[in-house]
């Protein structure tokens, strides 16, 4: 039988985004005025929207126009923002792996988000990568954590999840996934046991 530890992505394994005021110059707005609409239609992205409908919809709602050129800036700053992977989670990942733990990554995330990580070295630790914006569903839905399990050829009860959000925790435990709010990764390994 398998066991399976699971990480999400952001905040988790890499620290918060730094793009955010870049992203705004791009856009020439006010970070203070940029950020809440980031954030607030970003689920839809999460969820399988297209670089280009996202940063649409944000311009739209600060007033700024968005070309098929500007999309593809705005998205190589915002993939580089969240690229800064934390030492500590690469240590932890590394020694989990090197130990010959089943590893795999479950985040929401866009699908071009999806692809810059898969080109990484560090995401062979992992034998799976599952990215909401590729299978147009998200944490903390039911649907996104059954799709886990039957990837992972798991059961529930064979996997421990880590997130930052205690709404996604609470969704895979109502699957019957073990999960655990992320406290940083001394408290995760400490977890782990």
């Amino acid at each position: 039988m398998t066991h399976w530890t699971v990480f999400d992505y952001g905040e988790v394994l890499c620290t918060r985004t730094t793009a955010l005021p870049k992203l705004a110059a791009t856009m020439g707005v006010a970070s203070e005025e940029f950020e809440p609409v980031y954030w607030g239609v970003r689920d839809a992205y999460d969820r399988g929207s297209s670089d280009l409908a996202y940063w649409t919809s944000i311009g739209d709602r600060v007033g700024a126009h968005v070309t098929g050129a500007m999309s593809e800036e705005l998205t190589a700053i915002d993939v580089a923002g969240w690229s800064n992977l934390a030492p500590s989670s690469l240590e932890l990942l590394e020694g989990l792996a090197e130990a010959g733990a089943a590893l795999a990554l479950l985040s929401n995330a866009p699908a071009s988000f999806g692809r810059w990580v898969r080109e990484q070295e560090w995401a062979k630790l992992f034998r799976l990568t599952l990215f909401s914006g590729d299978v147009k569903c998200a944490k903390p839905d039911e649907e996104i954590f059954r799709l886990l399990l039957a990837k992972l050829g798991a059961r529930p009860e064979e996997c421990l999840f880590f997130d930052d959000r205690e709404s996604n925790v609470e969704g895979a435990r109502a699957v019957g996934i073990r999960a655990w709010r992320w406290n940083g990764a001394a408290a995760a390994r400490a977890a782990l046991g």
